[in-house]
């Protein structure tokens, strides 16, 4: 009898199958709570992926906002720096032609003065000149009778121009 029942094989199987009936809830309840636990770990740790994938998305959201509104910030006070310029330059530029044109005019005063200094200073020589003619003038066409008869008409003549003087 060489069946079946005298093969090796057949009674491993055979022996398997019955520790398997007898242990195998035994044996199977620990698994399937490890298995389960090992389950419910890994569902907790794709939430927590999930999570932070959500929570790293919002901070990459907020990140680029607060990037456009950095951008935007950025253009604007490049704006007003270059607003500020243009007003800077063009007071710089009217202060500028209000110096030359002062100091324009102050060469004109001085221009001024200078030619009414040397219009005097012409005039005061001329009075002079005119005055030592006279005087040669005078000393050689007048005489003593004729010099006294001039005092005295000036002498005369002297209320009269004195009261026209204060009349003006």
């Amino acid at each position: 009898m060489n069946g079946i029942f005298h093969e090796a094989g057949f009674w491993v199987a055979v022996s398997f199958v019955l520790f398997f009936v007898f242990f195998g809830r035994k044996v199977w309840a620990p698994i399937t709570t490890i298995l389960d636990s090992r389950a419910a770990r890994i569902r907790e740790e794709l939430d927590e992926a999930a999570r932070l994938r959500r929570e790293a998305e919002q901070m990459l959201e907020d990140a680029t906002r607060e990037r456009e509104q950095a951008l935007v910030e950025a253009k604007s006070m490049i704006e007003q720096s270059r607003l500020h310029a243009a007003q800077a330059a063009e007071k710089a530029r009217a202060e500028a032609e209000a110096a030359v044109k002062r100091h324009e005019q102050m060469a004109r005063d001085r221009i001024n003065a200078v030619e009414r200094a040397a219009i005097k200073e012409v005039r005061q020589a001329a009075i002079d000149v005119a005055v030592e003619a006279s005087r040669g003038v005078i000393a050689d066409s007048l005489t003593a009778k004729n010099a006294s008869a001039l005092i005295d008409g000036a002498i005369a003549g002297l209320p009269a121009a004195l009261a026209a003087r204060r009349a003006a």
